[in-house]
C-alpha cells in the first residue's frame, strides 16, 4: 500500500492535525462547504463495463468522465478508470473501495489480492477506483498527473526566518516542476476532489446511497464525502486512519505527541522487564548528543540528527515483540556513537515523504517562523522521547511555500449521519474513535498491537466489517479483535 505523507507518519505511529484553532491556517481556502452542491450536477455516462487491462481475476473496468474542477463542472473533463467484481451470490447492493496512498491503485491492489473480499463477494458488488492524479508511476489508470513524484528528506525546522524562506523556496521548486504539467489538475487533487469523485461514482452506479471501505489516508476522503454528503450515506467503515475532522489545532498536535509517547513507552516497559532496562536512558542521551552532533553511522555521507532516530525509532516500536530486540541493540550501538542500526536496509537513508500534492491541500502549513517554534518547543515538552518526528509539525514542513492554498482544510463532522463504524490498532483505533464519537451510535474495533489497518489481515475485523456493510449490524461500541 503506498504510503506518502501522512499516512507514512500513520504507519511510524503519528497521527494528523486540525486546522481551526489559534495556529493560522496559511492560505487555507476550506471550499468543502462553499461547493458542496455545484450549481450543476455532473450527469455521469452510462458505464459501460469490459475486461480490465491484462485481467486474471475477472475484474472489469469501466471509464467515467469528470470534472477536473468541480468548481466549473462544465469545463474539462478527465477520466476516472473504475474497476468491479460482482457479487457471487444474489447482490445486495455495491460497497466502494479505496485503500489509501493517498495514490493507491485501487484496480491494481485488489488484483493482487482478490481473496480478501470473498466473504463480502457473497452478497455485494465490490467497486473500487484509481485516483485522479496518480497515473502510471502508481500504477493507476486514470487520468494522471504527468510528472515525477520524487521522495525527499523531511526539512529541519528552520533556525531563523533566512531558513524559513530557504524552505519556502525549495519546496515551491518541487511543487512547481510538477504542477506546471497540468497546474489545473494539480490545484484539484485535495481530499475534496476524492470525495466529489466518490459522488460522481455513486450517482453512475445507480444512485443508491453510498457503502465505502476507506483505509489509512482513504479515511480521510470519506470524512469529506461525509461532510459535503452527509444525506448519501449508508454505511461508511474508516480503518486505520486518522482524523479529519475536528476543530482545535493545538489540541490535537498534543495529542499526536502524547499518542507518539505512549508508543515508546510500551517499548520502555517491556524493556524493564526483558534486560533492556538501560535502553530508556542511552535513548534519552542519544538523543541530547544528536540535538547537537549527528550521530554517525558506517554508511558514507549518512549520520542522523534526532528528529531522524526519533522517527526509526517510532516505526519500530509500532511494529511490536518481533522488533523490540533489534531495536533495544541499535539504541545501545547509538549511544556508542554507531547510529548503524537505524539505515533502512534500502531506499531512503532518512525519514522521508512524497510530493505532497494531495496532502498539501489538505493540511495546514505555517505561517511564519514564530508559529512554527511555539508549536516545536510545546510538542518536544510533551513528548521528550518522541519530540516532533511523525506528525505535521514536522511533516508539514514540506507544503511551506507551496503554490496552491489549502483547499480542503479539517472540520467537525455534521450532525445527522448515520452510525458508522471505524477500526484500528495501535494509536489508530483511538484516532478514529474520536472521529466516531461525533456520530451517535457508531462502534470502533480494536486491535492491542501492531498493524496498520484491520480488514485484510485481521478476520475478527473483516466479520464484523462484512456484517455492517451487509445488513446494517455494528459490533459492540469498544469490541477487541
Amino acid at each position: 500500500m503506498l504510503k506518502p505523507f501522512a499516512i507514512t507518519l500513520a504507519l511510524l505511529g503519528a497521527s494528523t492535525i486540525s486546522t481551526a484553532g489559534a495556529v493560522n491556517t496559511v492560505g487555507a481556502v476550506n471550499t468543502v462547504g462553499a461547493f458542496s452542491h455545484p450549481a450543476k450536477a455532473v450527469t455521469a455516462d452510462t458505464l459501460e463495463w469490459s475486461p480490465c487491462p491484462s485481467d486474471k481475476i475477472g475484474m472489469e473496468c469501466a471509464d467515467l468522465k469528470v470534472p477536473v474542477n468541480w468548481q466549473k463542472p462544465d469545463g474539462r473533463k478527465i477520466t476516472l478508470k473504475l474497476g468491479r467484481l460482482k457479487a457471487t451470490g444474489t447482490s445486495k447492493g455495491s460497497v466502494l473501495v479505496a485503500y489509501g496512498g493517498p495514490g493507491g491503485p485501487g484496480i491494481a491492489i485488489t488484483q493482487a489480492r482478490p481473496e480478501i473480499w470473498a466473504s463480502l463477494r457473497k452478497t455485494m458488488d465490490f467497486i473500487t477506483w484509481d485516483t485522479r492524479g496518480y497515473g502510471e508511476q502508481f500504477q493507476g489508470l486514470s487520468t494522471g498527473l504527468p510528472c515525477a513524484w520524487t521522495r525527499v528528506p523531511i526539512p529541519d525546522v528552520p533556525r531563523n526566518d533566512a531558513d524559513f524562506g530557504r524552505l519556502s523556496d525549495t519546496n515551491r521548486g518541487y511543487a512547481e516542476a510538477c504542477r506546471l504539467k497540468d497546474p489545473e489538475l494539480f490545484a484539484n487533487m485535495s481530499s475534496a476532489d476524492h470525495a466529489r469523485d466518490m459522488e460522481a461514482i455513486r450517482k453512475a452506479l445507480g444512485g443508491d446511497k453510498l457503502n465505502y471501505y476507506g483505509a489509512s489516508y482513504a479515511g480521510f476522503y470519506g470524512q469529506v464525502y461525509a461532510r459535503l454528503f452527509p444525506n448519501q450515506i449508508r454505511t461508511m467503515v474508516l480503518d486505520g486512519t486518522m482524523s479529519h475532522s475536528f476543530a482545535d489545532w493545538e489540541a490535537e498536535l498534543e495529542k499526536t505527541a502524547r499518542v507518539n509517547e505512549e508508543s515508546l513507552g510500551r517499548f520502555f516497559t517491556w524493556c524493564a522487564k526483558n534486560d533492556c532496562e538501560d535502553v530508556p536512558g542511552l535513548w534519552r542521551k542519544v538523543i541530547a548528543r544528536a540535538d547537537r552532533t549527528p550521530v554517525p553511522t558506517s554508511t558514507p555521507n549518512v549520520a542522523y540528527k534526532a528528529r531522524d532516530l526519533q522517527s526509526f525509532v517510532l516505526g519500530r516500536a509500532r511494529q511490536g515483540t518481533p522488533a523490540w530486540p533489534g531495536l533495544a541493540e541499535a539504541i545501545r550501538k547509538a549511544s556508542k556513537g554507531d547510529a548503524s542500526g537505524f539505515v533502512p536496509p534500502r531506499g531512503a537513508r532518512y525519514p522521508d515523504q512524497s510530493t505532497g500534492v494531495t496532502e498539501c491541500t489538505d493540511w495546514p502549513r505555517y505561517a511564519n517562523l514564530k508559529e512554527l517554534t511555539a508549536a516545536t518547543a510545546r510538542l518536544r515538552k510533551i513528548a521528550p522521547n518522541a519530540g516532533t518526528a511523525n506528525t505535521l509539525a514536522s511533516a508539514s514542513l514540506g507544503c511551506i511555500g507551496w503554490p496552491v492554498p489549502v483547499t480542503s482544510a479539517p472540520a467537525p463532522l455534521p450532525k445527522g449521519l448515520p452510525p458508522m463504524l471505524g477500526a484500528g490498532a495501535w494509536g489508530e483505533s483511538d484516532a478514529v474513535a474520536d472521529v466516531l464519537t461525533q456520530v451517535p451510535g457508531s462502534a470502533v474495533i480494536h486491535h492491542d498491537g501492531p498493524g496498520h489497518t484491520l480488514y485484510i489481515d485481521n478476520p475478527c475485523a473483516r466479520n464484523h466489517i462484512d456484517r455492517y456493510f451487509t445488513d446494517r449490524t455494528l459490533p459492540a461500541k469498544q469490541t477487541q479483535c
